[in-house]
């Protein structure tokens, strides 16, 4: 059987305006992988996806690649995104490939990826958080006070001094929605001592407090007033996983890295709805071909928290990047992706 697409991985890097610090450490440059899908019979139909792998899940851009590439044959002659789900686990290089062949079928239909995949609800604005890194009371209070006209602003946090880091925010940017995430940097017992604490500074949602693996028991049936704890890298991209999740989080934070492309993180924002649990659409600091499947699957599911900034973080971003106006996201262009 002749091929009908062909497929390449490539190697791009975006620099990072500054740096980039959570509790795991610092990045100055987005190490990004692009997946480019073309049509052998039409070559002017071309389809891109991006994924960041990350080190912390064992992932590395060169074995990223090697993955795609390991499957790419199978994948030319039949472009079919449910075989790619029996071809590899829920991964950075799975979100290439898979964002990729829907950013294709688009470009060779001539409709839009929301189209073809009957989200409840089409593109529009959405609203997305501001991340403030890790770093000194003092330089969070100044970022701050920098983006305090922003609506909603993410701090990163994971140290002694967290409750003193959201105490300068606060007082920064009196007029803005917080949100936190410890990157698993916390225990139960500091979990249980600030979230209340955070919750009378307005913190409205706790990302990950806990390691991956070690959080489910401890915060298992907890429920703290007026802030909702979310999971993230305790929640893998396997839909299985997401029932022990509602049991002892409120919220789940869907990233397509995690979730091996838009495919899947479609049947798991579907079931996420239906056992009541909230929804933060996240990514990893990389550019608007990334956010681009993202901001759709955000407002076809109404996500409560958006949390797409990467290109903001950057010094530089692709061409026929997404359009921000302030924290303000629009939505994609079909000469960037879908």
């Amino acid at each position: 059987m002749s091929a009908k697409i062909t497929i390449k991985a490539i190697a791009e890097d975006f620099k990072i305006r500054g740096s980039f610090t959570i509790s795991r450490g610092s990045k100055t440059i987005a190490h990004v992988v692009t997946c480019i899908v073309t049509d052998v019979e039409n070559p002017s139909i071309v389809g891109r996806g991006e994924c960041l792998p990350y080190p912390h899940y064992g992932e590395s851009v060169e074995g990223t690649i090697e993955q795609i590439e390991r499957v790419a044959p199978q994948i030319a002659v039949n472009p079919n995104r449910e075989l790619l789900l029996t071809l590899l686990p829920p991964n950075a290089a799975r979100n290439a490939l898979d964002c990729a062949l829907w950013d294709y079928e688009a470009k060779k239909s001539g409709k839009r990826v929301w189209e073809l995949a009957q989200m409840p609800k089409p593109p529009r604005k959405l609203e997305t958080a501001f991340t403030l890194s890790l770093d000194t009371v003092e330089k969070m209070a100044e970022k701050a006070r920098e983006n305090s006209h922003r609506p909603l602003l993410k701090l990163k946090v994971g140290s002694p001094e967290d409750l003193a880091k959201v105490r300068a925010v606060r007082e920064a940017a009196p007029k803005s929605r917080l949100v936190i995430d410890a990157n698993e940097g916390w225990t139960p017992e500091i979990t249980d001592e600030l979230v209340p604490q955070l919750a009378k500074l307005g913190v409205e949602l706790a990302e990950q407090p806990l390691p991956a693996g070690k959080d489910l028991e401890p915060l298992k049936g907890k429920h703290y007033e007026g802030c909702v704890l979310c999971a993230d890298e305790s929640m893998r991209g396997r839909l299985e996983d997401l029932d022990a999740q509602a049991q002892s989080y409120q919220a789940v934070n869907i990233k397509l890295d995690k979730t091996g492309g838009l495919t899947h993180a479609i049947a798991i924002a579907k079931k996420a709805r239906a056992l009541g649990l909230k929804i933060m659409m996240g990514s990893m600091v990389s550019t608007s071909l990334s956010m681009a499947p993202a901001a759709i699957l955000a407002a076809g599911y109404d996500a409560e928290w958006v949390d797409l900034d990467g290109p903001l973080l950057l010094a530089e971003d692709r061409e026929n990047p997404l359009h921000y106006e302030g924290s303000i996201m629009f939505p994609p262009e079909p000469s960037l992706w879908g």
